[in-house]
C-alpha cells in the first residue's frame, strides 16, 4: 500500500560498519537540515588566509597546512618552483588595510600643513604686533603715556601660546629684548664721564618702567612655558638680561664715578644717586663689595652690626657731613628759638611736680 511505499521511502539504510547512507533518490528532510546548517556555518567569520612575511619564504610541509586547496579551477603549484623567494605583492595586502594606512598619511599630512599654516600666521601677524609693541613700551620715557591696547597685545600671546608657539614666542622676545639691551650699552660707551651716572640712571629706569607693562601681557607664556618647562620667571630673566649685557659691561667705569660723586655732595642729584646704587645691588648684591661705603650710605646692613667703640667715629662722620651741608649752602638756619637742654628739664619737672591744695 501507499503507507508502506512511504515507510520504505524514508528508510536509511545501513551497512556493515553502520555508516548510514542517505538514499540514491535523496531526502526531502535531509536536504532541508543540510541547507539549515550550510546558512549557519556561512554566518560565522570565516579566519585570514595565512600571508607570509615580506621577504621570508614559506616551507613547502608548512605551505599545504596554511593554504586549503582551492576548489574554483586552482591548481597546485610544486613545492620545489613555489617556495623560492614566495613574497608579499602589494596587491595581496587586504584593502582595509590599505585604506587604513592612506588615513594616517593623509592625517599626518593635514597635520604639517596645519601647522606650517600657523607658524605663517605668526610670523606674518602676531608676532609683527607684538614687535610694534615692545618696541614702543622699550623706549617709552617713565613720563611719557603710549596709547596701546594691552587687552589685544595679550590676545596675540593667548593665541600664540594656545598654538603651541611658546618656545618661539620665548626665542623672539628673547632676541628682541638683547637686541635692544645691546643697542643701550653701545650708546652708554660713548657717553661723556660726566653725563655717564645720568644716562645710566636713565637706560634703568626706562628699562625697569617697560617690564611693568611687558611682564603683565607676557604672563600667560610665563605661567604655561617659562615657569612650568623652564623653571624659571619672566620678570627675572628680563632683568638678568640688563645685569649681563648692560650693567657689567659698564660697572667698572661706573664705581668710580659714584664713589667721587659720593664724596662731593650735590655733585649729582640724590635721587639719581640712590636709584642707581640700589638699581645695581639689585642686580647683583655681591658688587656692593666693590664700593662697601658707598654701597652702606644707601643699603642697610652692608657693613657688620656696629660696635661700642665705632661710635666716635660714627659722631664724626656725623659732624663732618653737617659741616659739608652748611658749606655747601644748606645752614643750620635760626637756633636763637631752640630751647636748651636746661630749660627743657625744668619745664618737665614743672609739670611733672605735684599741686598743693590749700584749705580756707
Amino acid at each position: 500500500n501507499m503507507e508502506s511505499m512511504e515507510e520504505d521511502r524514508f528508510e536509511v539504510s545501513d551497512d556493515h560498519n553502520h555508516n548510514y547512507c542517505a538514499p540514491a533518490g535523496g531526502d526531502v528532510h535531509t536536504d532541508i537540515r543540510k541547507s539549515q546548517l550550510t546558512d549557519v556555518t556561512s554566518s560565522f567569520p570565516q579566519p585570514l588566509p595565512y600571508l607570509p612575511a615580506r621577504g621570508v619564504q614559506e616551507r613547502p610541509e608548512n605551505r599545504e597546512k596554511n593554504h586549503p586547496k582551492a576548489t574554483n579551477n586552482s591548481q597546485l603549484m610544486d613545492s620545489d618552483s613555489s617556495s623560492e623567494g614566495s613574497e608579499v605583492c602589494e596587491s595581496d595586502i587586504p584593502a582595509s588595510a590599505a585604506s587604513g594606512a592612506d588615513k594616517m598619511s593623509t592625517n599626518s599630512t593635514s597635520k604639517f600643513l596645519l601647522n606650517a599654516m600657523a607658524v605663517d600666521d605668526y610670523r606674518k601677524n602676531h608676532w609683527p604686533n607684538l614687535e610694534k609693541a615692545i618696541d614702543l613700551l622699550l623706549i617709552q620715557k617713565p613720563t611719557d603715556h603710549i596709547s596701546i591696547s594691552y587687552a589685544q597685545i595679550y590676545s596675540y600671546v593667548y593665541k600664540c601660546v594656545c598654538q603651541q608657539h611658546s618656545e618661539l614666542l620665548y626665542k623672539d622676545l628673547t632676541q628682541k629684548i638683547i637686541s635692544h639691551l645691546n643697542q643701550v650699552s653701545s650708546r652708554l660707551e660713548v657717553s661723556r664721564p660726566e653725563d655717564f651716572i645720568e644716562n645710566f640712571n636713565l637706560a634703568l629706569s626706562q628699562y625697569t618702567a617697560s617690564l611693568q607693562c611687558i611682564v603683565p601681557v607676557f604672563m600667560y607664556m610665563n605661567k604655561f612655558y617659562i615657569e612650568a618647562k623652564l623653571n624659571r620667571d619672566l620678570g627675572e630673566e628680563l632683568m638678568k638680561w640688563f645685569a649681563d649685557y648692560v650693567a657689567e659691561k659698564h660697572v667698572k667705569t661706573l664705581m668710580p664715578l659714584l664713589t667721587r660723586a659720593h664724596s662731593m655732595p650735590f655733585q649729582v642729584q640724590p635721587s639719581t644717586m640712590a636709584n642707581v646704587v640700589k638699581g645695581l645691588y639689585s642686580l647683583r648684591p655681591e658688587w656692593a663689595q666693590l664700593a662697601p661705603a658707598l654701597f652702606s650710605g644707601f643699603i642697610p646692613q652692608i657693613h657688620p652690626p656696629a660696635t661700642v667703640s665705632q661710635l666716635p667715629h660714627y659722631a664724626a662722620h656725623d659732624q663732618k657731613l653737617q659741616l659739608e651741608l652748611s658749606m655747601n649752602g644748606f645752614p643750620r638756619g635760626d637756633q636763637s628759638r631752640k630751647r636748651s637742654m636746661a630749660s627743657e628739664l625744668k619745664t618737665q619737672s614743672a609739670q611733672c611736680a605735684p599741686v598743693s591744695k590749700t584749705g580756707n
